[in-house]
């Protein structure tokens, strides 16, 4: 095994607990801690969508799962006690900014006071030793400049999400001040902050991709909002090949050093505009039906991240660059549409050769 991939023996055989396993993202974080050789628990809501990656893919009969809200604090803590993981990978929150204008409370609750409860719960179970709390770039006060921004910028968010974000933030902070890992008091927290994510096996709504994908597959109009905003695009795999990482340093002997925020964002240098993404995605596929909406809410329009400190620091690197992530993400969508019941196969078969990229 090589440096690159030399985290995963690290987290072999260890006991980790993962919020929101029932999502995208999480679907795709147990399956590579699964292969790695880890003992998975699950702790989320039942999948919001038909069909989901979880269901697709048959993670619950990969690990131990228990459905249940954060929101709930006793019956999390039961399960994390019962669990007794020694890393907490935090996932779970309502990642939508749409839906956050509709429903500013329920975003609230879930990423600010749902991600209180998951530390508490942590900080009250002994073994736990480290937590990842993945967050998002839309956590800084975006002032649309053209430059990335770096983990010392402030913080702020406008609408429902970033904000609630970037409150998560503040509730972190807070544990880790007040529950210092050093004097051992609490475990070692880290976050870790990425960009728009594509993968396979995303359905959610108003995401870019499958709003794509439904359109392409059900042959129906697609509604398309801000084509020339830019964001950081990478595959869900970058963003969960930094959270593995983040864990395995947490239970080295310099976990305090690693204990902070880190942006995990691509390292291609150029910028892709939602209507470059839909172009490529077209030529991997199918070209949809548009239509362009009127008055949509507000988001920001440019929006980039400097991992200089995690490339350098934690070796982190995505090994794909947008155009490859778009040409995966397209080839998961396109062989699960032929062949659903090779959902786990067909996710396996990215996560290999993710891993053999990185080793290369």
């Amino acid at each position: 095994m090589t440096d690159a991939t030399g985290f995963e023996a690290d987290l072999r055989g260890r006991r980790v607990f993962v919020t929101g396993h029932t999502g995208f993202t999480g679907g795709w974080a147990c399956l590579w801690l699964k292969v790695l050789g880890a003992t998975v628990a699950g702790y989320s809501l039942a999948p919001e969508t038909t069909p989901s990656l979880f269901a697709a893919a048959g993670i619950g009969s990969e690990i131990t799962g228990t459905i249940g809200d954060i929101c709930e604090y006793e019956p999390l803590l039961a399960a994390m006690k019962s669990f007794e993981p020694e890393l907490v990978l935090h996932l779970a929150a309502q990642p939508l900014v749409r839906r956050s204008y509709r429903e500013p409370l329920l975003t609230f609750n879930v990423n600010a006071q749902g991600t209180a409860h998951v530390l508490e719960a942590a900080r009250s179970t002994p073994g736990v030793r480290g937590v990842v709390c993945v967050t998002t770039d839309k956590v800084y006060l975006n002032k649309e400049w053209p430059w990335p921004y770096r983990e010392n910028d402030p913080l702020g968010g406008k609408d429902p999400y970033s904000a609630s974000k970037a409150a998560a933030e503040m509730v972190i902070q807070s544990y880790a001040a007040s529950y210092p890992f050093a004097e051992g008091k609490g475990p070692a927290i880290a976050i870790a902050r990425g960009g728009n994510i594509v993968g396979g096996g995303d359905w959610s709504e108003d995401r870019l991709v499958p709003d794509f994908v439904r359109s392409v597959v059900d042959d129906r109009l697609m509604t398309l909002r801000y084509p020339e905003a830019t964001r950081p695009w990478q595959h869900v795999l970058a963003l969960v090949h930094g959270y593995l990482l983040l864990m395995s340093k947490l239970l080295g002997p310099r976990a305090g050093d690693f204990a902070r925020a880190w942006n995990l964002g691509p390292q291609d240098p150029l910028q892709y505009s939602v209507r470059d993404v839909l172009e490529l995605m077209s030529e991997e596929w199918k070209r949809p039906r548009l239509e362009f909406m009127s008055n949509p809410l507000p988001e920001a329009r440019a929006l980039a991240l400097d991992s200089s400190l995690a490339r350098n620091l934690l070796g982190w690197q995505p090994a794909w660059d947008t155009r490859r992530v778009i040409r995966e993400t397209s080839s998961w969508y396109r062989e699960y549409y032929a062949a659903p019941h090779d959902a786990k196969a067909i996710t396996l078969r990215q996560i290999a050769k993710w891993r053999e990229d990185i080793d290369a």
